[in-house]
């Protein structure tokens, strides 16, 4: 792994900011699904440190898995922890062989419409499950800090958000205010955004500990409850520490069962790290491309070491790759830092982390979710066309409504449908030229363009030599989809510039808006 020295300030304080997210999310998470506290711990750190160095990606961050839950819970309630832990080392086998076999190139065929829908639907959900820990109710024990789960008890979608008003503590609600307005003005006041070295999610979280220790001295009413801060597991000795680790049940690699969870925990987790691979890329400032082979390869590792010590399954997580994003990450040793610090945190100063308010946590993660459920987006993909915007709201709907899985699973199926009727219209073909004297390759695109060939193109401009020159011809070409203009355009920005490639586009209609294209008469004869 390259290490830029340039971006280790920046990589080190947004692994802070992605540590403070973290936190109580392989808490909350942990406990939500049935097993000790400290196995979503050990889930993070490997998730930062192992993952992250493993990975290709740049931006993408792993730990335990939300969307998760339901199969561990029921899995350690049939066949106990110790056995549950040989399904996890399975789980990673199994993904690591996907890695080798190329399993990963499906992540190429999910639509933009269909990510930008289950981005924004993820941001709405971050917002209904943390408005009631932002108005002090509820704790991170009672498995709702984060999760893809609609809410199951009497009340309904809206109604038990408006019902934990009911119990709102007016310390938390100073505390989440007081967050948000620094985190506000950090992002959009001049003076503060140049401030770079101190994020300000950070001064967020160091707020709210002041504000509640002052709250405890000066004002006892306003004091925020114990059951409302982080919970780290704390060790008086090394040796109560390594006590914590939990081995696999040796017997669970020969039942039958135990592989069926490991099997099932492997492709969902499959498949919720592709999304999220494919969703971070797609929020990469800078627009590079992630092996998704790589990736697996690396989360089954990841898993396998997991299961071994006493952790949870992890995926790549939406919500840490966010916060890692926003937080002006540039590199993956954010994340490997984000792993770093967990570990030196429960080693060290668990006591401090448990004076941090779940009101200054809320408030970060309600910020995550406004920008991921930006209004832009709704906008963007209606100037789009209904292909585009139909399956995005869709996907939307159904992630907020069902779950992660099923909800991309119905907006595929809508983005699918617009898919093979406008392939119905016109036959397809593309086409591949290298001219090695020239160290020059010529695409020559095919009347009809549709997403399905989204992954030959992305293969072909990530093959790409640097220094080299490439040009896109669109003379031939009645129709191109929305996805593959948008790769070729980021590739034009961004990942061209990477690998100081010459590129040139000529014969792009005007409809498509692809600027700095040109028409040239000599080949469309």
């Amino acid at each position: 792994m390259k290490i830029n020295n340039n971006n280790i300030k920046s990589d080190l304080l947004s692994g802070m900011v992605v540590f403070l997210v973290a936190l109580p999310l392989c808490l909350g998470i942990s406990v939500a699904s049935g097993a000790p506290p400290f196995a979503g711990i050990i889930t993070g750190v490997i998730g930062g440190i192992v993952v992250g160095m493993l990975s290709k990606s740049h931006v993408s961050v792993s730990g335990p898995a939300a969307g998760l839950i339901a199969i561990i819970l029921v899995a350690i309630t049939d066949i106990g922890y110790p056995t549950f832990l040989a399904a996890v080392v399975i789980a990673g086998l199994i993904q690591f062989v996907l890695g080798l076999v190329k399993a990963g190139g499906i992540s190429s065929y999910f639509p933009t419409s269909v990510i930008d829908g289950m981005l924004v639907a993820i941001g709405i959900i971050i917002i209904k499950k943390e408005l009631p820990h932002a108005i002090g109710y509820g704790t991170i024990n009672d498995g709702q800090f984060f999760s893809y789960e609609i809410i199951k008890e009497d009340y309904g979608f809206v109604t038990n958000i408006l019902h934990s008003f009911n119990f709102a503590h007016l310390g938390a609600i100073i505390v989440t205010a007081t967050s948000l307005f620094i985190i506000y003005a950090f992002n959009n006041i001049s003076a503060l955004k140049k401030i770079k070295a101190i994020p300000g999610a950070l001064v967020a979280v160091a707020s709210g500990i002041a504000l509640n220790e002052f709250f405890i001295t000066a004002f006892p009413s306003l004091a925020i409850p114990k059951e409302q801060l982080v919970m780290l597991p704390k060790a008086s000795s090394l040796n109560e520490f390594f006590t914590q680790f939990t081995l696999p049940s040796i017997s669970g690699f020969t039942n039958p069962s135990v592989w069926v969870v490991g099997i099932t925990i492997a492709i969902v987790a499959s498949i919720e790290t592709l999304l999220c691979l494919e969703a971070g890329d797609k929020m990469d400032p800078l627009k590079r491309f992630s092996s998704a082979n790589a990736e697996l390869r690396a989360q089954g590792i990841g898993n396998m070491l997991s299961g071994l010590i006493g952790g949870l399954p992890m995926t790549s997580v939406i919500v840490r790759t966010t916060a890692n994003v926003n937080a002006g990450a540039k590199t993956k040793l954010s994340a490997i830092f984000h792993g770093v610090f967990l570990l030196l945190a429960v080693l060290t100063i668990p006591s401090l982390l448990n004076k941090i308010p779940m009101a200054s946590l809320a408030a970060i993660l309600i910020m995550i979710g406004l920008k991921l459920a930006s209004l832009k987006t709704f906008r963007h993909l209606w100037d789009a066309g209904k292909q585009q915007f139909i399956p995005f709201i869709v996907t939307v709907i159904a992630v907020v409504f069902t779950d992660l899985l099923k909800g991309v699973g119905i907006g595929l199926a809508f983005s699918i449908y617009f898919i093979l009727k406008e392939n119905m219209k016109l036959a397809y073909f593309f086409n591949k030229e290298h001219h090695h004297e020239s160290n020059t390759t010529q695409v020559d695109l095919a009347q009809e363009v549709s997403f399905l060939n989204k992954a030959t193109i992305k293969q072909t401009l990530s093959n790409l030599p640097n220094n080299s020159k490439l040009i896109i011809n669109a003379a031939h070409t009645v129709y191109i989809d929305h996805d593959v203009l948008e790769l070729i355009r980021d590739f034009v920005n961004f990942g061209s510039k990477d690998k100081n490639i010459n590129v040139k586009l000529i014969n792009f209609r005007p409809a498509y808006k692809m600027e700095n294209a040109v028409y040239d008469y000599a080949t469309t004869k």
